[in-house]
């Protein structure tokens, strides 16, 4: 039952109104203009009903919109910082496993295998992974060795450098030296310099396999030093973690927990490492350099729902992205995306931040440089994600689906195909070794025309077992096709991929 106001506020609200009414009046605002800045006593919304008493919000209402306020900007906090929370999950997994300083190194020996939960990693270049913390160290050098390839990126996944063949050492190898944020001190000569706002930072590198696994692993750890300046005359050894096949994680998730590591982060790093913009939106939801962060139990119920609506809201747009240059061929039906819309790794376009092509990118990869994104002839890769079928449909694991890749596939060094668990982004866990085939694979068999066929299902069709990867009844799973050293041809799409299909 409605209350009526005090008779005193009822007083002075006729008082206010009738002056209002006359000033209105005295203006000249009509009545339709007069309706259309006035709150009505009722409004049914998708929060629920909101009720005013001429404009004035009962307490009922103000706690529904404080909820719902809260909530969005959790949500907002969520997407917007998705980038580093993740690195922060990538550092603290590492660290379960040893990797718990700068100087400790995880390297895949045997390649990339699904045990691992790693955002869409690679199961055909060997990786080497270094997560450098300056506040603990100070300014640091890293050795690098010849024939490199890879970059740094901070700790909200931002860029900062390349390094090896597309960096300042063009392949050649030196010594880097990495200076923490407001570092003061004398720069040596004979380094190159990495300059960070971060104090964390990830160092992501890839070693050639061409001439073999074994000699890519001995040549990385034997060569590849990292350690405190302060040491250089005698430097602590580069210990390396083999991380292939261990089982462990490294992804975020999605519960309070995630606000929970994203103020651990903001705690530890310069409070000019984020813009005042982003600190508000922190800070709106508790999370303030300097301060405790504590919400208490309504607070935790809707950052837990905020955490949830945020993830799905990352599925939503990594899966019918609404984005502008996210479709490789975007004059067709076709479901191939690419991972940086427009190709573009600061995801700003004319001025703005693409919010979603950001989203769109941290939630499912990692490690950002313009160097993944820039495609040169015969060089480097070049990568297409087929999330739907042909009918723009989920892959269910219980069906056959089939790849047709043309004649003459143009890369210079060889394609592979590999599979994802659409829940953890990860490799997709099957009975094999690897979810992958490719170009490279002694099984791959071509057609008489010099087209390739790939088959997806939980079991091999019979005759095709080397054109297969198995895929698992009751999960779905999500397809990335990778092109090394790709041609004219695929960067002019004058030959493409077909869709991924269901096979008759």
């Amino acid at each position: 039952m409605k209350k009526n106001p005090p008779i005193f506020f009822s007083i002075s609200t006729v008082v206010i109104a009738t002056f209002f009414s006359l000033s209105i009046a005295q203006a000249g605002v009509s009545a339709d203009t007069l309706k259309s800045i006035s709150m009505p006593d009722k409004v049914e919304t998708s929060i629920g009903t909101l009720e005013f008493f001429d404009g004035v919000p009962n307490k009922e209402t103000i706690d529904k919109v404080y909820d719902n306020l809260d909530r969005m900007r959790a949500v907002q906090v969520y997407l917007d910082n998705q980038g580093a929370a993740s690195l922060y999950a990538m550092r603290k997994g590492n660290a379960g496993i040893g990797a718990d300083a700068s100087n400790k190194i995880t390297i895949t020996e045997q390649l990339l295998k699904p045990d691992s939960l790693y955002l869409t990693g690679n199961t055909s270049t060997l990786y080497a992974l270094a997560y450098i913390d300056l506040k603990v160290d100070g300014p640091l050098v890293m050795e690098l060795p010849p024939g490199m390839l890879g970059f740094v990126d901070d700790a909200w996944f931002r860029y900062v450098t390349d390094l090896g063949v597309i960096g300042p050492d063009k392949g050649k190898g030196g010594k880097y030296l990495w200076l923490p944020p407001g570092y003061k001190g004398d720069v040596p000569e004979g380094y190159f310099i990495i300059k960070s706002v971060s104090y964390n930072n990830i160092l992501f590198l890839r070693g050639s396999i061409k001439n073999g696994l074994e000699p890519a692993v001995k040549d990385i750890k034997s060569k590849l030093k990292i350690y405190p300046f302060s040491t250089a005359k005698n430097p602590p050894a580069t210990e390396f973690v083999n991380f292939s096949g261990k089982q462990y994680s490294t992804l975020v998730k999605d519960d309070l927990s995630f606000y929970e590591s994203l103020n651990q982060l903001v705690q530890e790093e310069p409070i000019n490492v984020i813009g005042p913009e982003t600190r508000g939106l922190l800070a709106s939801i508790g999370i303030v350099k300097g301060k405790p962060f504590k919400p208490d139990s309504r607070m935790k119920k809707l950052l837990n729902e905020a955490a949830v609506i945020g993830a799905a809201s990352a599925r939503a747009i990594t899966y019918e992205p609404r984005i502008e240059g996210a479709y490789i061929y975007p004059d067709t039906n076709s479901s191939w995306t690419m991972a940086y819309a427009n190709k573009n790794t600061s995801f700003e376009t004319n001025g703005a931040m693409d919010l979603d092509a950001r989203v769109m990118f941290y939630y499912t990869y990692t490690g950002v440089t313009p160097a993944m994104a820039v495609t040169s002839a015969g060089q480097g890769s070049d990568y297409a994600m087929a999330f739907l079928d042909a009918n723009k449909q989920a892959f269910d694991g219980s069906k056959t689906y089939r790849l047709h890749l043309p004649p003459d596939v143009p890369v210079n060094n060889f394609w592979a195909v590999t599979l994802y668990d659409t829940q953890t982004r990860s490799l997709l866990q099957i009975d094999r070794t690897f979810p992958t085939v490719g170009s490279q694979d002694k099984g791959m068999k071509m057609n008489a025309d010099g087209s390739y066929d790939v088959y997806f299902s939980p079991k091999a069709p019979k005759g095709k077992e080397g054109n297969w990867i198995q895929t698992i009844s009751g999960k779905s799973w999500f397809a990335i096709l990778r092109m090394y050293g790709p041609l004219e041809p695929w960067i002019e799409k004058t030959w493409r991929p077909s869709e991924i299909e269901l096979a008759e």
